[in-house]
């Protein structure tokens, strides 16, 4: 049985010293221990992550966020950005734009975590309170909770669509429902749903491990695609202008602008709970330089490879397809369509680990680190997530509407506040021993562990976010659409910064992150 040494933190933030902690845990990654730390408020999985725990390196990051945007979701999202009335070249300069933008802030919410070795709903407790960070944490847990279900729903197609490949057959058991899915496709759910369970339940290391194969698999097939689309139609078909151009110089200026920001309310789950992954990271520079491959590069010559796909499925099948698995389908060759399925099956389920996994596990954990600590918290999202009934949510445009609205637009103000309180009010300075004490005279204790400051800013933001989302989705006003994430992080962070006075912080060195 392979030893994990661990290393305890002793004493106030001024007067520390270390030890090795021979004792086992069942984490996989190596953590400190902090002594005295209030048990409401620390577990194992929620503990700084020791210097030999980083093991997160460029490769793995770009990695990483290669898996985000590899799957079918982020293959239609990327394809219809050129359906929106623009010439190719003004596609990809708002591309760049946008994902440029998303870059910066990631970097910016992935410092902290990076720097402390902390997650998500710990940094939380930072701005909003160590009790207040729950609040924080069920908000983002929820969106991951619903979005995980969803995402394993749309894996399950393709391993349907594999099933009856395999076993033409099966299709009679498409024929009858049961709560909405047919026989074929509760097994087909539930398949993805086990498979997922237990790549999770391993462990962090192996998911890792898993996405960095996820990642970049999925480039062979797509360039394969792409490739194959060439060779049927010719470099002369190829457009990158699969729509009619705006009306004016004007409106494509604005169409411009909504691309881009579009792309940033692509990521705007993972630009709150970013520091799930970067805690890991070996060092900053490691970081950046992964966010920078996975980020800006990666997206963009994963659209072009997109674009030149889409534009061939119009010439080849008459019309423009922007979901890869019913182009793999359409193919027709039941070699390619079994590749193809498996493929975006775990491009999907890479995804799904990645952005809509991990943060829940983190954020119920959160709730109660003495009884459920991170697998088990994963275990939790993976029920709730079938509770749900992704495929009637999917299929209920008036439910997608209300629950981005609600949960979605928060997500925009909660970012602001934890980037104005990080940056603007304590300067990059946070006491660590403090996430984890309930006395009164820890630093994050404020009214009885919930900064007022915080929960005033959220409230009033979130409010305009939400208002101006729903009242713009039934047409009652100019609709702002995905500009609403960035007026609520705008508008949060700017109270939070007024309602707050400069506060004094002592430095903490933790790891080789300081």
């Amino acid at each position: 049985m392979l030893r994990s040494d661990r290393l305890a933190w002793c004493g106030p933030s001024s007067n520390k010293h270390w030890r090795e902690d021979m004792t086992s845990n069942s984490g996989d990654v190596p953590a400190l221990v902090i002594i005295g730390a209030h048990p409401k408020l620390y577990n194992h999985d929620l503990a700084p992550t020791a210097p030999e725990g980083r093991t997160w390196g460029v490769f793995s990051l770009f990695a990483m966020w290669m898996s985000d945007v590899h799957s079918v979701g982020g293959y239609t999202f990327a394809a219809s950005l050129f359906f929106l009335g623009l010439t190719g070249w003004q596609v990809l300069i708002s591309m760049t734009v946008g994902i440029t933008a998303v870059y910066f802030l990631m970097n910016l919410i992935g410092r902290p975590s990076q720097r402390y070795g902390i997650p998500f709903p710990v940094m939380a407790r930072v701005s909003f309170g160590v009790m207040g960070a729950n609040l924080a944490a069920i908000v983002r847990g929820v969106v991951g909770i619903v979005w995980y279900g969803v995402q394993t729903y749309f894996a399950s197609k393709a391993v349907q669509v594999l099933i009856i490949t395999l076993a033409p057959s099966a299709v009679d058991l498409t024929h009858n429902s049961t709560i909405g899915l047919s026989t074929l496709a509760w097994f087909s759910f539930l398949f993805m749903w086990l498979f997922q369970l237990i790549i999770f339940l391993s462990g962090m290391e192996r998911i890792r491990r898993f996405i960095d194969f996820c990642g970049p698999v999925v480039y062979v097939v797509m360039l394969a695609l792409a490739v194959w689309m060439l060779w049927q139609t010719g470099f002369s078909s190829l457009s990158l202008q699969l729509s009619p151009p705006a009306a004016s110089n004007a409106a494509t200026i604005g169409v411009m602008a909504n691309a881009a920001m579009l792309i940033v309310a692509y990521f705007s789950a993972l630009l709150l709970n970013f520091g799930d992954f970067a805690r890991f990271a070996k060092s900053e520079d490691a970081m950046k330089a992964g966010n920078l491959l996975g980020l800006p590069v990666n997206f963009l010559v994963f659209s072009i490879i997109t674009v030149i796909v889409t534009a061939g499925t119009l010439n080849v099948f008459g019309e423009a397809i922007m979901d890869p698995v019913l182009i793999v389908e359409k193919i027709g060759n039941p070699i390619v369509v079994i590749v193809g399925s498996i493929t975006f099956i775990v491009a999907t389920m890479g995804i799904n680990i990645v952005a809509n996994f991990v943060s829940p596990a983190y954020d119920i954990s959160n709730l109660n680190p003495e009884r459920i600590n991170f697998k088990m918290g994963g275990l939790i999202t993976s029920i709730l997530s079938v509770l749900v009934c992704p495929w009637l949510f999917v299929a209920s445009p008036s439910a997608i509407t209300l629950f981005v609205s609600i949960f979605g637009s928060t997500l925009g103000p909660m970012f602001g506040i934890m980037v104005a309180d990080y940056y603007l009010v304590r300067k990059q300075i946070v006491r660590v021993d403090d996430l984890y004490t309930m006395s009164p005279s820890g630093a994050f204790h404020y009214d009885g562990g919930w900064n007022s400051r915080a929960l005033i800013a959220l409230a009033l933001s979130g409010v305009l976010s939400i208002g101006l989302s729903l009242l713009g989705a039934y047409g009652l006003i100019l609709n702002v659409g995905d500009w609403g994430w960035l007026i609520g992080a705008c508008v949060g962070g700017t109270i939070y910064r007024a309602l707050s006075k400069e506060q004094d912080s002592v430095p903490i060195v933790v790891g080789a992150g300081e």
